[in-house]
């Protein structure tokens, strides 16, 4: 019997990834956080010298995006993240990437998947899908104090504002735009602890798979 494959989506710094790597842990599934693959595919196209907001450098770099490159440390700066946002609105650049997810997903064995379309589009067949979310000033203090803590400068009225800037960019793009599947359990994580986010996420699946 195939393994289940659990669909995370949500908001930037809404505890998503947390989330799916626990869950992943918990059931014994390999996971795959998609964002990943957008941030690949930003980082190639800066690397490049190209620009974020030109279609054609966008579709160019996710066309050279492979495996290997999701384990590259410098995915997680804050200028790929925000160069990812602007990519991964692109639609030559979903579809380019899509396939690198499906296949991940498809495994015989079940999989973890977290990003901002999984249960919508990459995995609408998913056995359990969450979507994760949090207050707008919530998700951009923890940004705030994990760029603090990775040693950036910043300044919090400027992560809030990006924090903005990149909901709506996620939420008003024409392919694939960021919101829950219709059969997603809804976790809003701005007063909840990680271990509270887990318990009612795990309850879920369970509910959603039988699986223990």
């Amino acid at each position: 019997m195939s393994g289940p494959v659990i669909a995370i989506d949500g908001t930037a710094a809404s505890g998503k990834g947390t989330l799916a790597r626990r869950l992943a842990d918990h059931y014994g599934l390999p996971h795959m956080d998609t964002g990943a693959i957008y941030r690949a595919c930003a980082k190639r196209l800066l690397d490049a010298g190209g620009d974020p907001d030109d279609p054609d450098d966008a579709e160019r770099a996710a066309g050279a995006v492979t495996p290997a490159d999701l384990d590259d440390p410098g995915l997680r700066t804050d200028a790929v993240a925000q160069a990812a946002s602007k990519v991964s609105a692109v639609p030559g650049v979903r579809a380019a990437l899509l396939a690198l997810q499906q296949d991940f997903a498809a495994r015989p064995g079940g999989a973890v998947l977290d990003g901002r379309d999984i249960g919508t589009v990459v995995c609408p067949g998913a056995d359990a899908k969450i979507f994760v979310t949090a207050e707008t000033a919530v998700r951009a203090r923890r940004r705030f104090e994990e760029l603090r803590a990775r040693g950036e400068t910043v300044i919090y009225d400027a992560v809030l504002q990006d924090m903005e800037a990149r909901d709506a960019r996620d939420s008003r793009r024409s392919v694939a735009p960021l919101r829950p599947a219709d059969d997603a359990l809804v976790l809003d994580t701005s007063t909840l602890s990680p271990d509270a986010v887990f318990e009612r996420a795990r309850a879920f699946v369970e509910g959603k798979t039988g699986r223990l």
